[in-house]
This record gives structure tokens, C-alpha cells and sequence, in this order.
């Protein structure tokens, strides 16, 4: 019987930047092997002594993977996590202490924590990658700076005063995206291109698709992309997911074109099954069939848990050239101040990250790695330098308790998205009540009609943090009065004004090209996430009723163009106003 082998990821050398080839090993970075050789005279490095560090000692109270239930129900129970000065082992691996933590270290990151990571990658998250060995992962300071280091790593700087418009690269994305990616590569004079999207995300096909603009690419402007950013599950800000079969046509166009795929996946275990299934009962049908009747890892490797098998899993899963680098997340899943996160690839990109990190970030903060690590995985024990604490003291998340918490976080997202979504689709229309009078004398025959009027629509989010509002302002009463850019302005300042004092996201703040940018006035992003559970739905009652003020107005008194919106989002702060912005911005 023949073996069935794996094939090798593709060498994508061809697409690196000039300064990214480059690159060589930090001459610093290389001694950093050795430091750990037990009783070494090390006479090499410039490290400051560990006792001379003002921490004995790193400690925190952290709640139970336990405490976000898929259900109502909330375990506040919490337990004590201490990292202590140091600990007495050789495996660096096992060693999470701040002897270690605190001291310069490899640009690979924290040793605990990337073994745990690793192994989440490969065994759990995505056990199914088809190119032979797997990938690799190295940490970051989060998704914004892992995605400035893959635009380093394959653009080069195009500066027109210089270059030939033949040299000129281009970054693929959603017409409507995240905008901090977009600021990323704009000084780096490079096209952005954008394709147009649907309820799912990014389209393959069809007009302003994929297939369509890589296609018909007009050679005047540059080079073809190669490379694309991308946001697959709860994009950001249209809260779409990418269907596996969708994901599959898109990588067959990037195959045919030589595209590298930049997967940003900071929503991706926030997939709300539940949104098909409220969709279809309020409209009679789903804009699409739910993805989740099936486990995505029944025909290969088991993740080892339910969850992670039920989600839609990642461009790895079918990348059998290596051409994906995916971007993840503590931002969601621990806290955004922790600026941290890890990047996977195949493993001659994560070497070329690395000695780009080796001269920039050099790693993320030792604190924030140490109190990570110790959470999900760390268990030390008095004998190992955890003085004054017992083993039933110390508690620790490890695998089972980590996928725990991510599911959790799911419920307790899933559930704000359908208080929110509930009011939202049941209060989209406005009605008036207007008389009809007969010709009769007493008014018998009065009769009522009742007209109805849409202000707004949206598409259920299917995951993430937000829902993407498409306001209907050729019904407002004023539109003939007035163009749709000005009401739209209005309506955004109308929002903040009492009794309203409400702060939405305009479409402005996402619209990546030209085509995004004539249309960006009829949409705002509200998210559910920055407010408590029990206010979100109040809330949303109160963004309502500021859409049925605003479609009662007979004039714009007051929200004139003059007014400044950066004053109206300075008066939030002093009020009590409701932010919908959310994270993420």
C-alpha cells in the first residue's frame, strides 16, 4: 500500500521584499542559545542581573474557564495565579518565572508559550494543514503588528518621484475593511484594490469578484496583487463568515494568480450558529444556509473537541502550497491592552518574521507572556520556587480549560447579538397612521391607513463583535431636499445629541477604494460587544428610537454641516452616551 505524502509548501522567496531578503540572523539574538547552558560563565551578554529586577513576585486573581457558560448561568468563582521570581528547572519550556520573563529574550517569544501555542496550532486549531511538516508560529504584539511585519516581508516601498508605475505592488481586500491594515500600507505606496463582498465576506466571482479584478486587471496601474488581506470570520465591519467553499474558490484564484493570502482571524471562535436559525424566522429564509450541521474535521484529524471541530475552519486547512499567513489574537480572547498574539505559516516565512522581529519589536512584553502562560498553562509548585503557596492553591486553564473559555466567550457574545439583532429587525420600519375622510357628514366611514416606512437594514452578523446597518435614506422624508451624504452626516450628529447620545461607527471609517467610498454614507457599524450584557438591549432600544426622531424631522435645525463631529464625539465623554464604536475601531 503507497503512503500517501503531503506536498511541500511552495518557496515564495520570489515575493519578498528586497530588504526582507536581506535579512541575516541578529549577531545578538545568536548568543541567546547558549545563555541557558547550566553553569556558564557568561561574560557575553549585556543583561541586567535578575535581583536588581524591583518584582519578587507576579500575581493575579483569574476567573475560571467555567465563569462564561454557554448558558445564563455565571460561575464568578476565581483562583490565584503567582508567578514567582524563579523556578528550578532546565526545560525552558516549564520554566515560567521572571528571572526568565522579565530578561531579554528570543524573538520567537516566551518559551512556555509558544510551546503551548504550537501545539494548539498544530493538534487543535488546525490539525488538518495538507503541506508536509505543518506550520509554524511566532509570537507578536498583537494582529496589527503581525500584519506590519507581512507587509514587510512581501512589499516593497514604491515611491513615485523614483519608481517606474511598473513596479508599483498592490494589497488585495474587502471593499468595506478593517482600516488600521489599510493606513498600514498606504505609506508604502502601494495599490490598494478592493473586491466587492456579500453576507458571507469577500465575493469569488460575479462583478467587482476576485476572479473578476485579478482577471481584468488594468496593468496602467502596477503590478497585479500578490498579496491580499482578509478578514473571514466576523469581518470587520460587514460581520460575515467565509463559507469552506467559498474559501475554496477564492484559494484556487489565488492559486492561478500567485496571490499570498493575509487570513486576520481575531473573531474566529465567535461564530453564532444561532444567527442563520434567527434570520430564517423572522425573514422565512436565511440569506444562507447555516455552515454548522457538520464537523469540519470528520474526513481528517480530530481537534479533540466538539467546539473547535463545529467551526469553519481557517484557509490553512485546505492550504496546500503554503501560500496562507494567518494573524491571531489575545486582543479577544484575554484582554486588547495585552498586545499579543502569535502568527502561523509555513516554516520558511516564520523564519523570515523572525529576523524581522529580531531588529524591531524584538518580542512582546515579558509581563504580559508570564501572566499568559501561567494562566492557561502554568503550575508551579513550591518545590519548583512558588514559596508560600500549596498545590491546591494554584490553578491553572491548561488545553481542556483554554478551549473552555473560548467557547464561553462565544455564548456570551452570541447571546448580546441576538438581544441586539431582535430589536433591530422587529423595529426597522416606522408607521403613521393618516385619515381618509368619506364624504358623509358624521364620518362613519372614516377609514385609517397606515403607511410604513423602512429606515434601515442589516444582514444578521454571523460572527464577531458587530452588526453592519445599512441605512435607508432614500425613504427619509427630507430626501428631497436634501443629497443622501448630507442626511447621512445629519443623522450621525442627530444620534449624539440628547436624548439620543448615541455613537455609531460611520461606513466612512471602513471604505478601502473608490467604489466603497460612493456608497460608504448609507451604512454604520453598532457593535455589541463594549456595553454590559443587561444594558444592550436598553440601548438598542434607544438607537432606535434616535432612527424613528430622525425620520420625524422636518428640517435639519442644528445639524448643519458646521457642527463638528469631533466636538459631538468629545461631548460622549462627558456625557452618558452609549458607544457602538466598539472595538476594533
Amino acid at each position: 500500500m503507497t503512503a500517501i505524502t503531503s506536498p511541500q509548501p511552495l518557496d515564495l522567496s520570489h515575493h519578498y521584499s528586497y530588504a526582507s531578503k536581506n535579512r541575516n540572523p541578529s549577531s545578538v539574538k545568536s548568543f541567546y542559545k547558549y545563555f541557558t547552558i547550566p553553569g556558564i560563565a557568561n561574560f557575553a551578554g549585556g543583561l541586567p542581573h535578575p535581583s536588581y529586577f524591583p518584582y519578587d513576585t507576579l500575581e493575579a486573581t483569574v476567573a475560571r474557564p467555567q465563569r462564561l457558560q454557554p448558558s445564563n448561568k455565571d460561575d464568578t468563582k476565581a483562583d490565584r495565579v503567582l508567578i514567582p521570581k524563579a523556578v528550578q528547572t532546565t526545560d525552558p519550556t516549564r520554566k515560567i518565572d521572571l528571572t526568565t520573563a522579565l530578561q531579554y529574550g528570543v524573538a520567537e517569544g516566551y518559551p512556555p508559550l509558544v510551546s503551548f501555542l504550537r501545539q494548539f496550532v498544530r493538534d487543535h486549531l488546525h490539525p488538518n494543514v495538507p503541506y508536509e511538516g505543518g506550520p509554524e508560529v511566532i509570537m507578536s504584539c498583537g494582529n496589527t503588528d503581525g500584519f506590519s511585519k507581512a507587509v514587510e516581508l512581501f512589499t516593497n516601498i514604491w515611491n513615485p518621484d523614483r519608481d517606474w508605475i511598473q513596479q508599483r505592488e498592490g494589497v488585495l481586500c474587502e471593499e468595506f475593511t478593517y482600516m488600521n491594515a489599510i493606513q498600514t500600507i498606504q505609506p508604502r505606496g502601494l495599490n490598494t484594490v478592493t473586491v466587492a463582498v456579500d453576507g458571507q465576506g469577500m465575493l469569488a466571482s460575479g462583478k467587482g469578484g476576485l476572479a473578476d479584478v485579478l482577471e481584468n486587471w488594468d496593468f496602467r496601474r502596477g503590478r497585479r496583487p500578490h498579496l491580499m488581506y482578509t478578514v473571514t470570520i466576523g469581518q470587520n465591519p460587514t460581520g460575515g463568515n467565509l463559507s469552506i467553499e467559498r474559501r475554496k474558490e477564492i484559494y484556487a484564484l489565488c492559486q492561478k494568480y500567485d496571490v499570498i493570502i493575509v487570513e486576520d482571524d481575531p473573531y474566529w471562535n465567535l461564530q453564532f450558529p444561532s444567527a442563520y436559525e434567527m434570520e430564517a424566522r423572522y425573514r422565512g429564509t436565511s440569506s444562507e444556509s447555516t455552515p454548522y450541521n457538520r464537523s469540519y474535521n470528520a474526513e481528517g484529524r480530530s481537534s479533540g473537541y466538539a467546539f473547535l471541530d463545529s467551526l469553519v475552519p481557517s484557509y490553512l486547512s485546505i492550504d496546500t502550497e503554503g501560500r496562507v499567513v494567518r494573524l491571531d489574537t489575545f486582543s479577544k480572547t484575554i484582554a486588547p491592552g495585552s498586545r499579543l498574539g502569535w502568527i502561523t505559516a509555513q516554516p520558511a516565512v516564520i523564519e523570515r518574521i523572525t529576523r524581522i522581529t529580531e531588529v524591531t519589536t524584538q518580542q512582546p512584553s515579558g509581563f504580559v507572556q508570564s501572566i499568559i502562560a501561567q494562566t492557561i498553562i502554568g503550575e508551579q509548585l513550591k518545590e519548583n520556587g512558588a514559596f508560600a503557596l500549596k498545590k491546591q492553591d494554584i490553578h491553572s486553564w491548561r488545553m481542556d480549560g483554554w478551549v473552555r473559555w473560548l467557547e464561553g466567550l462565544r455564548g456570551g457574545y452570541e447571546r448580546r447579538m441576538n438581544d441586539m439583532c431582535t430589536i433591530l429587525e422587529e423595529n426597522k420600519f416606522l408607521f403613521s397612521e393618516k385619515s381618509a375622510l368619506s364624504s358623509t357628514v358624521d364620518h362613519v366611514n372614516d377609514w385609517e391607513v397606515v403607511d410604513r416606512v423602512q429606515m434601515y437594514d442589516f444582514v444578521w452578523p454571523k460572527g464577531g463583535m458587530f452588526a453592519w446597518v445599512e441605512i435607508r435614506l432614500e425613504t427619509h422624508p427630507l430626501r428631497a431636499k436634501y443629497s443622501e451624504q448630507k442626511l447621512s452626516k445629519a443623522f450621525w450628529i442627530h444620534l449624539t445629541k440628547k436624548p439620543h447620545l448615541c455613537l455609531v461607527a460611520p461606513g466612512q471609517i471602513f471604505a478601502a477604494g473608490p467604489k466603497s467610498i460612493e456608497k460608504e454614507h448609507r451604512y454604520i457599524r453598532v457593535a455589541f460587544a463594549p456595553m454590559d450584557a443587561e444594558d444592550v438591549s436598553p440601548f438598542t432600544r434607544r438607537l432606535v428610537e434616535g432612527f424613528r426622531a430622525f425620520w420625524k424631522r422636518e428640517d435639519l435645525d442644528g445639524l448643519d454641516d458646521d457642527d463638528d463631529e469631533t466636538l459631538a464625539l468629545g461631548s460622549m465623554q462627558l456625557e452618558s452616551g452609549i458607544n457602538f464604536v466598539g472595538p476594533g475601531c
